[in-house]
C-alpha cells in the first residue's frame, strides 16, 4: 500500500521555539538585541520541523517549533533615531514631544496622555463606536477611567464551538482560520455588524463607485478617491490623490495593473545602496566571506527593500499584492537559508507572478529552494518521507483547512513530491532515483506516477521532464480547485475590503478566479467593479506596519538624507542606514515584511493587532518622524506642512488635518487636539503652533482617520 512509505506520528513534544539574539555589524543596535542573521551562524529554522511526523502532532498549535525564532515581541521598547537599543540624541530643554507615559502637566484642562489614548481608542470604530483598543490594558494608561467598554473578548459568535471563531488564536493552524478566530471575539462581531451585507458588480470601477452608497457607520469622508488611494496603496498622499483625479479612477487602476510601465521612484533606484539585492544565490553562496566581513546581511536587506519600495515606490497596488501574497504564501526571510534564498524568491516568485497567474506562482515556488529548504521538502525522498511541504501546500497554499482533503490526501501528495530538492550548487533539482514510483489519487486528482524509467540512478533528461511535469501537474490542479479559488478570494476580500468581507463578493472573485484559471487582475477588476469594495469605507484598520509606512507616506519623508545627516558609518549609506532603523522598528512593533517565523502569515484582522504596547510605541514613533529626529532621511518641518498656516489654533488644526488625513476631524476630535496644545480654538498661533505643532501633529497621527485604512 502506498501508506506504507509514511513514517508513523511522533509523539507530542512540549519544546518551545528556540529563538536566540543575532550581533549586527551595521551599528543599528545592541547586539544583544537587535536580530539579524550572519552566514556562519545556525539559523533559527534549522531542524525546525521533523524529518519525520506531522509537526501538529508535535505541538499542537499548528508548526514545530524546535528551532524556530520566538515572534517579535510586541510590548514597547525604545528604539532611538540610531536604531534598536541606541539611545536617543541629547535634546535642547523644552523642545521635542513628551512621551504619551509622561505625567500631565498641572493645569492642563485635557491631559495629553488622556487625549491620546482617547482619540487612539476610537482608532477602530469601524463598528459605530465600538472602541476596540480599549482593553483593559489599555485603559490602564490613564488610571481607572475607561473611555469605553471593553469589546474584545472572547465568546463563540457563530454557535459552534468547534469552529475557528470559537478558539483561542494559538490553536488554529492557518492564515485564514487565525482570522477567524480574531473575528469569534465580541470585538468581531460588532464588526460584521456594521459590515456591507451584499452588493453587485458593475462594468468598471468607476461606474461601481459612482453607484455605490456607503451606508456603514465610520469617521473616514465617504470619498470614493481617498477610499481607493486608501485601499490600493500603503497611504494616501497629495500626489496619489492627485492622480486619482486626473487620471480618473478607471485609469489608475489600469496603470497600476501595469506597473512595468510605470517609471522606478528615486528610491527605487536608490536600492542599489543595498549591496546583496542586485547578488545571484550563486554569487551570494561564493561571496559570503566578503559580505560577512561588510556586515551585509542578505536576509535582513531584502526585508528594507521591500520597506523602501511600499513607502516610495509609485508602483503601489503591485506593491500591496506583493504584501498580500507574502503573507499567503508565506517563506520567512530568518530562516536556515535565507540569506542566499529568499532575496531570489522576492524577484523569482512573489514578485514575477504578484499580478499574474497564481498556479504559475505555486509551481515556481515548490521549485524554489528557498521554500524547498524552508519546509524541509529537500530531506524528503522514497524512503523517508516528509510531509510539511505536501501539508503547506494543501492547507496554506491552495484548497484550505477545509478545502476537502484528508490526512490521506497529504500523505499522497507527500509521496508524488519525493525527490524534490536542492543541490550542492543551491540549484533546484529532481533527483529520479529518490522519487516515489507508485499510483497515487489525491482530491481527485490521479496519475499513475511510473514513467519507464530504466535506471533511476541514471535518467535521461526527457525521463527528468516526465517526472517534474507530473508533480507540476499536480501543483496546478490544486491550484485552480474550486476551494483554493474560494480560499484566494476570502483572503482578497479580507486585505482589501473588510475583515468580514459579505459572501456575495467572495462567490464572484472565486468565480472570476476559476474562469480566468488563476489570473489575478481579472479578480482584482472583479473586486474593485463590485459595490462590496466601495460600500466598505472605514472597515479595514491598519496593522502596525501598515501604521508606520502610511505616516512616513503622509508626511512626504524624502529618501535623501539631510544636511544634518552624520554618516557614521562608512559600510552603509545613510538611506540604507535608514531602512534598517524603520526594520528594527517594526521588529519591535510585532509586524514587518517576510516577518513571521511561521508559514501562515501575519493574521490580517484588527482585532489580532489591539496590543496598547504597540498602538502607545507606534504613536511615539509617528512624533520621532514628524520631528525628523532621524537625520538619515530629509523630513519636512512640521511647521511647514501648511504651506499658509492659519492664524487661529482652530483653523490650523483643520489645514493640518486635511494635509495630513485629507479631511477635517470632527469636533470632539479637535478639541482634543487642541487640549493637547493646551490652547482654545480662538487662540492666536503662529506656524509652530506657539511651540505645540509636533505634538498636535502625531495626535493628529493617532485619530482614526489614520488609523483607518
Amino acid at each position: 500500500m502506498a501508506d506504507q512509505n509514511v513514517p508513523p506520528r511522533r509523539p507530542r513534544d512540549d519544546r518551545g521555539w528556540d529563538g536566540r539574539q543575532h550581533p549586527t555589524s551595521d551599528s543599528y543596535g545592541d547586539p544583544t538585541a537587535s536580530a539579524s542573521y550572519g552566514y556562519d551562524s545556525p539559523h533559527p529554522y534549522q531542524g525546525g520541523y521533523p524529518v519525520q511526523g506531522d509537526p501538529r502532532e508535535q505541538y499542537g498549535d499548528g508548526y514545530a517549533h524546535a528551532g524556530q525564532p520566538a515572534p517579535a515581541p510586541r510590548g514597547p521598547q525604545w528604539v532611538g533615531p540610531e536604531g534598536l537599543g541606541r539611545p536617543a540624541p541629547a535634546r535642547p530643554a523644552g523642545a521635542g514631544l513628551p512621551t504619551l507615559d509622561d505625567d500631565d502637566e498641572p493645569g492642563r484642562k485635557v491631559g495629553r496622555r488622556k487625549a491620546m489614548v482617547a482619540l487612539g481608542g476610537t482608532a477602530a470604530v469601524v463598528a459605530g463606536g465600538a472602541a476596540l483598543a480599549m482593553t483593559p490594558q489599555f485603559r490602564s494608561l490613564f488610571g481607572d477611567e475607561a473611555a469605553a467598554s471593553d469589546a474584545t473578548g472572547n465568546t463563540v459568535t457563530d454557535g459552534t464551538a468547534a469552529r475557528p471563531s470559537g478558539q483561542q488564536p494559538s490553536t488554529v493552524r492557518t492564515y485564514t482560520e487565525q482570522n477567524e478566530s480574531y473575528m469569534g471575539s465580541r470585538a468581531g462581531e460588532a464588526l460584521k455588524k456594521n459590515a456591507p451585507a451584499g452588493g453587485r458588480t458593475f462594468s468598471g470601477p468607476a461606474a461601481a463607485a459612482a453607484e455605490t452608497k456607503v451606508t456603514v457607520k465610520t469617521v473616514l469622508a465617504k470619498d470614493p478617491i481617498l477610499h481607493l488611494a486608501r485601499r490600493a496603496t500603503f497611504g494616501a498622499t497629495p500626489a496619489v490623490v492627485a492622480d486619482i483625479k486626473n487620471q480618473g479612477i478607471d485609469a489608475w487602476i489600469r496603470g497600476q495593473l501595469d506597473p512595468d510601465k510605470i517609471e522606478p521612484s528615486k528610491a527605487e533606484l536608490k536600492l542599489a545602496e543595498l549591496p546583496t539585492q542586485t547578488l545571484s544565490v550563486e554569487q551570494l553562496r561564493t561571496q559570503r566571506d566578503k559580505l560577512n566581513e561588510q556586515g551585509a546581511q542578505p536576509e535582513r536587506e531584502v526585508v528594507d527593500a521591500t520597506l523602501a519600495r511600499q513607502i516610495w515606490s509609485k508602483r503601489q497596488l503591485f506593491e500591496v499584492m506583493v504584501d498580500f501574497w507574502n503573507d499567503f504564501l508565506h517563506v520567512a526571510a530568518d530562516f536556515d537559508g535565507g540569506e542566499v534564498y529568499r532575496t531570489s524568491f522576492d524577484k523569482d516568485v512573489v514578485r514575477k507572478h504578484a499580478l499574474g497567474s497564481y498556479p504559475e506562482m505555486l509551481v515556481a515556488a515548490n521549485k524554489h529552494p528557498a521554500l524547498l529548504i524552508y519546509l524541509n521538502q529537500k530531506d524528503s525522498r522514497k524512503d523517508a518521507i516528509n510531509e510539511n511541504l505536501a501539508r503547506e501546500n494543501l492547507e496554506l497554499y491552495s484548497v484550505g483547512v477545509d478545502g476537502g482533503y484528508k490526512e490521506g490526501d497529504v500523505r499522497q501528495a507527500a509521496m508524488l513530491q519525493t525527490g524534490r530538492g536542492v543541490d550542492d550548487k543551491g540549484q533546484y533539482v529532481l533527483r529520479v532515483n529518490q522519487h516515489y514510483m507508485g499510483k497515487v489519487k489525491i482530491l481527485g486528482f490521479t496519475h499513475a506516477n511510473t514513467f519507464g524509467i530504466k535506471d533511476v540512478n541514471n535518467p535521461t533528461a526527457k525521463e527528468i521532464a516526465a517526472v517534474d511535469a507530473a508533480i507540476d501537474k499536480y501543483i496546478t490542479y490544486i491550484a485552480l480547485h474550486p476551494s483554493t479559488a474560494k480560499y484566494v478570494a476570502q483572503s482578497l476580500a479580507t486585505r482589501f475590503v473588510s475583515d468580514t468581507p459579505p459572501k456575495s463578493l467572495v462567490d464572484r472573485l472565486a468565480k472570476t478566479y476559476s474562469s480566468n484559471n488563476g489570473m489575478i487582475k481579472p479578480v482584482l477588476m472583479t473586486l474593485f467593479s463590485s459595490s462590496e469594495f466601495w460600500a466598505a469605507v472605514g472597515q479595514k484598520v491598519r496593522r502596525p506596519m501598515e501604521y508606520l509606512v502610511a505616516t512616513y507616506r503622509t508626511l512626504g519623508v524624502s529618501p535623501e538624507a539631510s544636511a544634518k545627516n552624520d554618516n557614521g558609518d562608512n559600510k552603509r549609506t545613510p538611506f540604507a542606514r535608514g531602512l534598517r532603523q524603520i526594520h528594527d522598528k517594526l521588529r519591535e512593533l510585532g509586524q514587518y515584511p517576510m516577518g513571521q517565523p511561521t508559514p501562515d502569515g501575519y493574521p490580517d484582522v484588527y482585532v489580532a493587532w489591539t496590543s496598547a504596547g504597540t498602538m502607545v510605541n507606534g504613536w511615539n514613533e509617528a512624533g520621532e518622524i514628524v520631528a525628523g529626529y532621524r537625520t538619515v532621511f530629509t523630513y519636512t518641518a512640521p511647521e511647514k506642512l501648511v504651506a499658509k498656516p492659519p492664524a487661529t489654533a482652530g483653523a490650523y488644526v483643520d489645514a493640518l488635518s486635511m494635509r495630513l488625513v485629507n479631511q477635517k476631524l470632527s469636533t470632539r476630535e479637535k478639541n482634543l487636539i487642541l487640549g493637547v496644545a493646551g490652547v482654545p480654538a480662538t487662540a492666536k498661533v503662529d506656524a509652530t503652533f506657539n511651540g505645540a505643532i509636533t505634538a498636535v501633529a502625531r495626535a493628529i497621527l493617532a485619530s482614526p482617520q489614520h488609523h483607518l485604512r
